[in-house]
């Protein structure tokens, strides 16, 4: 429903359907792909294009959780004033090159997509038909119309949860939680959608799972910095630290100083004079 009053609504998504539909018959008919496999080469493809997008997203998740304890100082700070907050987390933003907005990239990026594919499974049903699998029996069909549906809806849900997992690293804990139940809430909505649209949806999350756990294994993890005033190293001790810390050095580098130097030679007496003595007459012995 909400893609067709968007479709209604914004005359773009036409050409873009137009475009969905040519690619799909050129997978299906010049690469001789079904239709049920076009869609996953189609989600494939697109996933591909995206990667760009995903690598500042992943840059993004680690810039915000190596500042994570930053910013919850500063929320902690300014918590009654949120207009000061947000001025002083975009200040915060700009002097660390941090983009926000990065981690959300190439989920807006693939809505027209996600739009264009319903649309084109809506209105050319009779076309792009077929079985996947052996299993669905029609692509076209509800994801209620048969039993298979629920067993697609079923590896959507587990597959969205995955995802989240992955890549909400830097979310609130709440906030993560949330997340992650929404799939299943939304289960009722998605299951109105043609099978061919969940397939895609399912692709995506997949993709998006094997690349977590990629990033896990090729990405090292970036240490947050210490605050002053934790509970591990607090402010008041760090003087005192600082000094006693310096001391050896000053004593290890006046030792060096010594070691280089020679020994200076101590000063002798001037040798006195020989005395003679004289004897009576004016003789010298």
């Amino acid at each position: 429903m909400i893609a067709a009053l968007l479709a209604i609504t914004i005359p773009g998504f036409t050409s873009l359907e137009h475009l969905m539909k040519g690619i799909l018959d050129f997978l299906h008919t010049s690469v001789g792909l079904p239709w049920a496999w076009s869609i996953v080469a189609l989600t494939i493809l697109v996933r591909i294009c995206l990667v760009p997008l995903t690598v500042k997203q992943i840059h993004s998740m680690q810039s915000l959780q190596r500042h994570a304890p930053e910013m919850k100082e500063i929320q902690k700070k300014y918590k009654g004033d949120r207009q000061k907050l947000n001025e002083e987390l975009m200040k915060f933003y700009k002097e660390n090159h941090i983009n926000p907005a990065a981690s959300c990239l190439p989920l807006v990026a693939q809505f027209p997509v996600f739009i264009a594919l319903y649309l084109t499974l809506k209105h050319y049903t009779h076309d792009i038909t077929g079985t996947w699998l052996h299993v669905v029996p029609n692509i076209s069909d509800k994801g209620t119309a048969h039993w298979s549906g629920f067993v697609l809806l079923g590896v959507y849900a587990g597959s969205q949860v995955a995802s989240t997992y992955f890549m909400g690293t830097t979310m609130d804990k709440t906030q993560r939680n949330i997340m992650m139940v929404l799939p299943l809430v939304f289960i009722t909505v998605v299951s109105r959608f043609p099978v061919g649209l969940i397939l895609y949806w399912m692709t995506t999350n997949l993709w998006t799972v094997g690349q977590g756990l990629v990033t896990r294994r090729l990405v090292p993890k970036t240490p947050a910095p210490k605050l002053f005033g934790s509970k591990k190293e607090p402010a008041k001790e760090l003087p005192a630290k600082r000094s006693s810390r310096a001391q050896p050095a000053t004593n290890g580098a006046s030792e060096e100083r010594k070691a280089e130097d020679p020994p200076k030679p101590k000063p002798t007496a001037p040798a006195q004079p020989r005395r003679v003595k004289r004897k009576k007459g004016g003789s010298r012995r």
